[in-house]
């Protein structure tokens, strides 16, 4: 028995395809969403205006990419642009 599956071990072989396809994309899915946090986070904590001028854009084509597959809703992409250009726009 797969030790992902628990009891209910499906009895066709698309099925069971289908069901490790589902947690291979699961866990990429976590890591890069994972990995958008962390840099949104770096980014805000980020001190220095010509880093974070520098950083904005490469945060902002991460978010972009996980938008369109659908990792994060494509309004909370656009929310989190939105206030990490206000935060760097203002910095000093």
């Amino acid at each position: 028995m797969h030790p992902h599956l628990g009891n209910s071990m499906a009895n066709h072989k698309s099925a069971l395809k289908r069901i490790k396809q589902s947690e291979v994309r699961r866990i990429r899915n976590k890591y890069y969403h994972k990995t958008a946090r962390t840099a949104v986070r770096v980014l805000r904590n980020e001190e220095d205006k010509t880093a974070a001028t520098e950083q904005l854009p490469k945060v902002i084509a991460l978010l972009d990419k996980l938008a369109k597959r659908n990792i994060i809703h494509k309004n909370k992409a656009a929310n989190l642009k939105s206030k990490l250009t206000k935060h760097v726009n203002k910095m000093a």
